[in-house]
């Protein structure tokens, strides 16, 4: 390997002064580097300067007030992830509890944060449930009193206003232990079952909800959802299913949202016949909702919506039905769901049942089912992936006219896949690309389709038979008759 390659051991041989002189040549004008590099020099020095400047910081964060615009919103994300790193790696070895506390003040600056930033990615939100998971690793070392820290979390996840604190108590469950979960749980209901106060009646009045309900009726019903969530997790703690299927009502449970995470458990628990009837009854409300909606709702890849919002519940009939030896109703159910939707880990499940040698007939079935699937795009998707590029070519000649060129997620891919030995196969579904984005004039898709058809011209010598389609020359003279204005695509090829 070269001597110029930038990696750690050529690095390590420019010496110590010269490191140091480029380390600060490149936190120069980067507050976000600076700290960075301050809490490495803290480091060193132990878990307490450390813990000190960690605690400096929070502060900063807390006392700022101005609006963080997506580029300082990266820079952010990125200074907290180090903090939550710097936290776990270098205190938590020393001192668990003064971590966990730091972890604890990072959370309680959530809503200060969301506040002056546009989450829409979702990335600030995700840096808080890492801090939850990483309080999680850390709280079974901590010694806070059991009680005190249930006391903690209820207020938390009371006034959380942007689920910074979701998933704190399966966090910290090892630390409440027994007596703390059993005090939560008594202190939660007490809490629901109090009057609401004068300074929970205000914040509703400031803020409002958006309906037409008094202040204490929402005040009221915030609490039952709180209370709700809070015994739920508290169930789970305490390997209680009927505790935790206790807070649904018998129509909240044929939810496919709902019915999944029930099952689940109850199949922890050994109590598979019971799952399976949760199952089946989501499974039939689903089923009676799916004649009211429209046929042709996909995802990008062409599945079923319909099928995809329910594929933790079909996951976990399919374990039901495993767990209850049901291996013939498990064959024909993971048969017709790939057929649906051409499902590549359903078939594979569905091939392990079989035994030797029925395998094989059974995925040559299936990929003659593929062959002739309706929705193109998928069908292009699964027999490029299985893999099956002989097949997947064959189809792609065949039925060329029903490949959507505006599918660039699925044809992109394929077409590189299919590359080579199956060059036909792929000039097609970049032709297609090319000719939707010139067609619908997709300006921002120019230098794209430049690039795939700069790909069909290096294929052009691999291809000895265009099967009636027309060759390179004749598609390129075709599309400069075509689309000869769009300059801003031609002025990107290369021909």
């Amino acid at each position: 390997m070269s001597k110029k390659t930038l990696n750690k051991e050529n690095l390590k041989n420019l010496g110590a002064d010269r490191l140091a002189d480029l380390v600060l040549d490149l936190v120069k004008g980067n507050a976000a580097l600076q700290r960075r590099a301050r809490l490495e020099l803290s480091a060193n020095l132990g878990p307490k300067d450390i813990a000190s400047e960690l605690r400096k910081r929070l502060g900063s964060i807390r006392r700022a007030k101005t609006f963080i615009d997506w580029k300082a919103q990266r820079s952010l994300v990125k200074d907290l992830e180090n903090f939550s790193s710097m936290v776990e790696t270098k205190v938590a070895p020393h001192d668990a509890n003064e971590a966990f506390e730091l972890l604890w003040s990072l959370l309680d600056l959530a809503a200060s944060i969301h506040e002056r930033t546009d989450d829409s990615s979702g990335r600030i939100g995700d840096v808080f449930s890492d801090t939850v998971e990483a309080i999680g690793r850390i709280a079974p070392k901590i010694t806070i009193n059991s009680k005190t820290l249930a006391e903690r979390i209820l207020i938390a996840v009371a006034d959380a206003g942007y689920g910074e604190f979701d998933d704190i108590i399966p966090a910290t469950k090892d630390a409440l232990g027994a007596s703390g979960l059993s005090h939560l749980k008594k202190i939660t209901n007490e809490w629901a079952a109090r009057a609401p106060e004068e300074e929970e009646l205000r914040k509703v009045r400031e803020y409002g909800d958006g309906f037409s309900r008094s202040p204490e009726k929402v005040v009221r019903d915030n609490k039952d959802i709180t209370q709700s969530i809070i015994l739920a997790d508290i169930a789970d703690a305490e390997g209680d299913v009927d505790a935790y299927m206790a807070r649904y009502t018998a129509e909240q449970l044929n939810y496919h949202t709902i019915a999944p995470g029930v099952a689940t458990r109850l199949l922890a628990a050994g109590r598979a016949e019971e799952a399976l009837e949760v199952v089946t009854r989501s499974r039939e409300a689903q089923e009676k909702n799916s004649k009211s909606r429209p046929d042709d709702l996909t995802d990008f890849y062409g599945h079923d919506l319909f099928d995809i919002m329910n594929h933790d519940l079909e996951d976990v009939y399919e374990d039901c039905l495993e767990q209850l030896g049901e291996h013939d109703d498990l064959k024909a159910h993971l048969w017709q769901r790939f057929c649906r939707n051409l499902e590549k880990g359903t078939l594979q499940k569905y091939l392990k049942l079989l035994p030797d040698f029925e395998d094989i007939e059974a995925e040559r079935k299936a990929l003659d089912h593929a062959q002739t699937y309706p929705r193109m795009g998928t069908a292009i998707n699964f027999l490029v992936t299985w893999p099956a590029h002989e097949l997947a070519e064959r189809m792609i000649i065949k039925r060329a006219e029903e490949v959507d060129g505006n599918a660039y997620y699925i044809l992109s891919d394929a077409a590189a896949s299919l590359d080579g030995k199956h060059s036909l196969a792929a000039t097609l579904l970049r032709r297609a690309m090319i000719e939707d984005t010139l067609k619908g004039a997709k300006s921002k898709r120019y230098r794209y389709a430049a690039k795939h058809l700069a790909e069909c011209k290096a294929s052009n010598p691999a291809i000895t038979d265009y099967c009636g389609f027309p060759d390179h020359t004749e598609f390129l003279e075709n599309l400069k008759q075509k689309h000869k204005r769009k300059s801003g695509f031609w002025s990107l090829v290369k021909e």
